[in-house]
């Protein structure tokens, strides 16, 4: 049987049309669309689950073809690229399922042309330094000679990206210590004679050495002369990566932490629950990873995003281990994330109890999932959070959990009596009220046994003040929410989705790949902001950090995930670390530009267009 499909745009559908060799009866095309979908013709909508979407189709004549026309059911979510078209496609025929051909997925990375920027005039590395004085001359460097163990890390950073070795009996490196610098701190000093390292410890050494591994790259071994001093302006310097929409197998998350390394960001937020999957080993609930890590025809999450008749797969105990002792010799700490009490429909399938059964408000979330929320009033809901909180925070050294608790559905337990009794006994009124009682419930439990409590930025609403205990939280829609919670006294980390939400797309054509529901973040829109706002400086000390998030709505390969993120990463990088701001958007081309070498000898694809 050989078949065909082909999906367009048109307008604010999207028009499909299905071909077969063989006559096929009674077929029902399956697929995932970004949101809820409807039939406008040539089919019938026979069942949905958030973008999942399944149509019965005429019968297709030998050699023959049929067409259908579907539309999001939200007019503000009409397609706007490629990535909008539906993924994953397959037909349930009475034989079985059968794959369908994909549309062409992911960036096309020379699209549209490059912009081209001035050569930048200074130290061509990401992050800028805090201090760069040049003495005039270069000095010639292949490798160094150095017999500090520690910086074997940065050597074997080098060969996994494909670079030449980094200690190789070439320029003298001498390493001092200062205590007084600070811990990712350090001093450079490059002379034809060699050059010095001053740093306080381990981590100051090894952003010291990444720091000569790149400018050899980007100044093509000739080192510029002169004193480099450095420091991290903020000490949250992350990246997040959505692995519960899309299963990233442990190879590229290793990948990924070397390039994070290579940038001096130091923090990895492992998104790993939410609607779609739990994917990591517990012994606590084996139930949860077990039967939702696989998803597609006869699972029990069905083929959303892209995941056509089977895709997903869960990381072991071992996998986490060699996770976190990568990240370990990176200097980069790893944040796990579990998903209360919105983004559980995966839970709520996979392990029964946590919703009320007396509730029939039928909340749907903004993704289009039903009943994607546990119920804080259920005896099962902390019977499994509990432990599971406790499990997965105690394989992650860092010693805080994020907690997740974004994106509420509005009609939340607006119909569960046992919601109504929970709210008299505990004086609540709204579902926000309900959301900061249990987050503060989960919050306090996890300060009884030491660890932090991370969240996202919604996790400060309701008339208790919501997640308290001293909690991280991290605004996204924006810089407001992050600001007024600090001035509630929350430490805060900005990773506003205009900005630095790299599954945005990077421009307005219908032939690129994203999301747009935020904004399409050219690479200059990732240097336009300031992490901590005017008006802001009141609490200055309270913004620790910022992040940038991956979300895996579009992405179907692994490979897919790379050129979302290069170059704008770069502009993360520096927000992250320089303190003096002083790159803007034709900087962060200019040195784009510098990296593009760098970037294809790792062997990561780019969006060359950008």
């Amino acid at each position: 049987m050989t078949l065909s499909f082909d999906a367009r745009i048109v307008g604010n559908e999207i028009h499909c049309e299905v071909g077969s060799d063989t006559a096929i009866f009674a077929p029902v095309f399956c697929c995932s669309n970004f949101v809820p979908s409807r039939v406008v013709s040539g089919g019938t909508l026979v069942r949905a689950v958030a973008g999942y979407t399944e149509v019965a189709l005429p019968d297709i004549p030998k050699g023959g073809s049929v067409r259908f026309v579907m539309a999001y059911l939200e007019p503000g979510f009409a397609p706007k690229n490629r990535a909008w078209l539906p993924l994953g496609p397959y037909l349930r025929t009475k034989a079985g399922p059968v794959p369908l051909p994909s549309i062409e997925t992911g960036v096309r990375v020379d699209l549209p042309p490059p912009r081209t920027a001035p050569d930048f005039t200074g130290l061509r590395l990401v992050p800028q330094p805090t201090e760069w004085l040049p003495m005039g001359g270069t000095v010639a460097v292949d490798g160094f000679a150095c017999q500090d163990p520690r910086l074997a890390a940065v050597d074997d950073l080098a060969g996994r990206m494909n670079l030449a070795p980094f200690l190789t009996g070439g320029v003298r490196l001498t390493v001092r210590t200062d205590p007084v610098l600070p811990d990712e701190g350090y001093v450079l000093t490059i002379t034809p004679e060699g050059v010095t390292a001053v740093v306080s410890g381990d981590a100051g050494l090894f952003r010291a050495g990444v720091t000569l591994l790149t400018l050899r790259e980007t100044h093509q071994g000739n080192l510029p002369c002169g004193t480099i001093t450095d420091a991290p302006r903020f000490g949250w310097r992350g990246q997040h990566l959505d692995c519960a929409r899309h299963f990233y197998s442990v190879e590229t998350i290793l990948r990924l932490l070397d390039l994070l390394a290579l940038l001096k960001l130091n923090r990895f937020h492992w998104h790993f629950s939410d609607d779609e999957a739990f994917r990591v080993e517990v012994t606590c609930a084996p139930d949860l990873w077990q039967r939702t890590a696989i998803r597609g025809e006869g699972q029990l999450v069905p083929g959303v995003y892209g995941g056509g008749i089977r895709a997903g797969g869960s990381y072991s105990k071992a996998d986490v281990a060699r996770i976190v002792d990568r990240a370990r010799t990176l200097h980069i700490e790893v944040l796990p994330e579990i998903e209360v009490p919105a983004h559980g429909y995966a839970l709520n399938i996979a392990r029964h109890g946590m919703r009320d059964p007396g509730d029939n408000s039928m909340a749907v979330s903004v993704h289009g999932y039903p009943d994607n929320v546990v119920n804080p009033a259920m005896p099962e809901t902390w019977a499994l959070l509990e432990p599971l909180a406790l499990e997965v925070a105690a394989m992650f050294p860092i010693g805080i959990l994020h907690l997740g608790c974004d994106e509420l559905p509005p009609a939340a337990w607006s119909a569960s009596p046992a919601i109504e009794a929970l709210k008299t006994q505990h004086g609540l009124q709204t579902r926000d009220d309900v959301q900061g009682w249990m987050m503060a419930r989960l919050g306090g439990f996890l300060q009884d046994h030491g660890i932090r409590s991370a969240a996202w930025e919604e996790a400060a609403k309701g008339s208790n003040g919501g997640l308290g205990h001293g909690a991280l939280l991290f605004s996204w829609t924006g810089q407001g929410p992050g600001i007024a919670a600090a001035r509630a006294g929350y430490d805060v980390v900005m990773c506003p989705a205009q900005r630095i939400y790299f599954d945005m797309a990077h421009t307005n054509s219908p032939d690129d790949w994203g999301a747009a529901w935020a904004a399409y973040v050219a690479l200059e829109d990732v240097m336009g902001w300031k992490p901590v706002p005017a008006g802001a400086e009141d609490v200055a000390d309270r913004i620790v950090g910022v992040q940038g998030c991956f979300w895996s709505e579009f992405t179907t390969k692994d490979q897919e995930m790379e050129p979302m993120l290069a170059p704008r990463i770069l502009g993360l990088a520096n927000k992250g670390w320089d303190i003096n701001d002083a790159v803007d958007g034709a900087g962060i081309r200019s040195l784009a530009q510098s990296y593009g070498a760098l970037f294809d000898r790792m062997g990561w694809q780019r969006h060359k267009g950008a």
